[in-house]
């Protein structure tokens, strides 16, 4: 049950709501098998990705190099989400009196800017290439794209069964999807020169690999960006939230100065402006808003400041 009172302040009041058991909030629960996901993820692909940097470069692959950049960036990626884990498990402090629960939102938003980055990257080295084909080794890009393959599927299926469903998980299997295309994109290209001696192919799978990945990394982007502006949760609407607590509560003339923003993905904060009618009994009617927009509408935190009709 919550433990909040009001408290006089200025020509209103002001009560705070911190949720209670029964609050429908839908944030991901951080567990030790999602941080052990990540950690056993991360290892997987760092061990493999300087000998598939190291083996592009000398088989002459744009292809495998852009893989291994884009396991550089996972490598990087995962280790960060693995303490965005750590540190989002920490309580509340006198210094970040909300926790560290928004550490894994800045990861993610992190993630795809580097992500978009590295596609920049691999785009531009392609054309280069498009405009003067270089000598691939199809035997060893093949031996490695196979090789990189299987690590890749080995880190998908780690943080595909360790996952929740988050945002910062949905970023760290969208990169290892990205390096899973790009070692597909590698065989084809080595099977392709190795029986046409067609180099182009190289570059040209490369940049499809790219683009597809471009997508969803603008849509991990754009959600987490969301959430890091404070911006209303897509799925509440304030007017009907508005209309729902005026409807519900009697007591309530008016409503206003509503402000709805996520602190992290699922957990909703709200404040606003409740005019109640004179002579009811604020507890009352603050409680009741309380409940009514943990249970409704799923926001577990809710400051309101209060006065009274005329």
């Amino acid at each position: 049950m919550s433990h909040s009172e009001p408290h006089d302040h200025a020509n209103g009041e002001h009560s705070h709501d911190h949720g209670s058991g029964h609050s429908h909030d839908h944030a991901p629960e951080v567990t030790e098998r999602n941080a052990r996901a990540v950690a056993w993820a991360g290892l997987l692909i760092a061990g493999f990705m300087f000998a598939e940097l190291i083996g592009g470069w000398m088989a002459g692959s744009l292809a495998l190099m852009a893989d291994a950049v884009h396991m550089v960036t996972d490598a990087a990626s995962l280790g960060l989400a693995w303490w965005a884990f750590q540190q989002a498990k920490k309580p509340a402090d006198d210094r970040l009196t909300y926790g560290r629960d928004r550490l894994p939102v800045l990861i993610a938003f992190a993630n795809a800017i580097f992500l978009l980055v590295v596609t920049v990257w691999i785009c531009v080295e392609a054309a280069g290439r498009l405009a003067e084909p270089e000598t691939v080794l199809a035997g060893p890009m093949f031996i490695i794209a196979v090789l990189g393959l299987l690590v890749n599927i080995g880190a998908f299926f780690i943080l595909q069964r360790g996952g929740d469903g988050s945002l910062n998980m949905r970023s760290a299997i969208l990169h290892v999807l990205g390096d899973l295309l790009g070692s597909v994109a590698a065989i084809v290209a080595a099977i392709v020169i190795y029986f046409s001696g067609w180099y182009p192919i190289d570059p040209i799978l490369s940049v499809f690999v790219a683009l597809l990945i471009v997508r969803s990394a603008v849509s991990v982007m754009r959600q987490s960006a969301h959430i890091l502006l404070e911006g209303a949760p897509a799925e509440l609407d304030r007017d009907a939230v508005k209309t729902d607590l005026l409807t519900e509560i009697p007591a309530l003339s008016d409503l206003y100065h509503i402000h709805l923003w996520s602190l992290a993905e699922g957990k909703i904060n709200a404040t606003m402006h409740a005019v109640i009618t004179s002579g009811e009994q604020p507890e009352t009617v603050l409680e009741q808003m309380r409940t009514r927009l943990r249970d409704k509408h799923g926001i577990g935190h809710v400051t309101i400041e209060i006065s009274f009709s005329a």
